[in-house]
């Protein structure tokens, strides 16, 4: 891998800047690999005891498609178990770019309709 250094250089009154193309440092290369190895060994978890009666709850007014395959899908699995652990694990790969309501929302989508 490499980077680039921002040298700053006076330039009569001014300063300017000068990009420097330099290979990461062994140091860094070490920082990187065990960065590499925490994303790919994290464990995403959610807190609470969601059940299919809160679902069922939070459902209550919903009538899109969308809900009503998700509940679907649960009440088949039995319960929300299965797919705490498949988001979890779907979340986990968002990790690097993000996750927001939009990302729960297609994981959530996909496990309904898997």
């Amino acid at each position: 891998m490499r980077f680039l250094t921002i040298v700053p250089m006076l330039v009569g009154r001014d300063f300017r800047y000068r990009f420097l193309e330099q290979p990461y440092s062994e140091r860094e290369n070490a920082v990187n690999h065990l960065i590499a190895y925490l994303l790919e060994n994290l464990i995403l978890d959610f807190q609470g005891n969601l059940d299919l009666d809160m679902v069922r709850h939070f459902l209550k007014d919903d009538q899109s498609r969308e809900g009503k395959a998700l509940y679907a899908k649960l009440v088949e699995e039995g319960g929300v178990s299965d797919m705490l652990l498949v988001l979890a694990d779907c979340l986990k790969d968002a990790l690097p770019k993000g996750i927001d309501e939009e990302v729960i929302r297609k994981n959530l989508a996909t496990y309904s309709d898997s």
